[in-house]
């Protein structure tokens, strides 16, 4: 019961006791995995960055130290108002400042002009997007020409959870999410595996066309 729970809300976590225990895992569990995906995003000083799905504001920490130069700027996106609320105060002091800016929302409908995003990155993310092909379409609308996304997973722990843990009944496949990266803009689109400190993990790499 506690597992159909989880199941259900780890895609949209909410304030609850299920919401609390998923932001604990996402917290203690994702943090190597969401610094290494900023890391491999390589966010320059005065770079514009988009996280997608940035869950208790891990990912967002770790990027806004790239960003030294005061034309540097982090968005942040994420439909669920618990984990919106908990990013927001981890960045209070940068959010005040006007050096990141958080929005509520779905990847489908995000809430900046065209062509403003040098780096985009998720982590542990894409499988929950209503529309994969929608979410694909949007964040190249946003990102400028070769701009860079990093999206990042541990595929040997997808396979574990998928009959029995959050991704159950998800498209997890990374091909599937490549192949639509491909049908709508991207290119030089590519998946390597790493490892940092004993994690391994996979990263998939794309780049906005012009």
């Amino acid at each position: 019961m506690l597992l159909d729970k989880v199941t259900e809300k780890f895609g949209h976590p909410t304030l609850s006791l299920t919401g609390w225990m998923i932001k604990k895992i996402l917290e203690n569990i994702h943090e190597t995995l969401e610094i290494n995906t900023a890391k491999l995003a390589q966010i320059q000083p005065d770079s514009a960055v988009l996280e997608v799905g940035f869950g208790p504001g891990l990912g967002l920490q770790e990027a806004i130290r790239y960003l030294t130069n005061a034309k540097g700027k982090l968005y942040g996106l994420d439909h669920s108002e618990y984990m919106y609320s908990v990013a927001s105060k981890r960045l209070r002091e940068q959010i005040a400042s006007g050096k990141a800016q958080l929005f509520l929302g779905s990847v489908e409908k995000i809430p900046l002009p065209d062509s403003v995003v040098d780096r985009v990155f998720h982590s542990n993310c894409h499988y929950y997007w209503p529309d994969l092909k929608k979410g694909s379409v949007e964040l190249h609308r946003v990102m400028k020409p070769e701009g860079v996304m990093v999206t990042t997973f541990k595929l040997h722990s997808i396979k574990k959870e998928v009959y029995f843990g959050p991704l159950r009944g998800k498209i997890w496949q990374p091909e599937p999410y490549i192949d639509v990266l491909q049908a709508t803009g991207f290119k030089d689109v590519y998946m390597e595996d790493r490892e940092d400190r004993g994690l391994k993990f996979n990263a998939i790499f794309a780049t906005a066309s012009k």
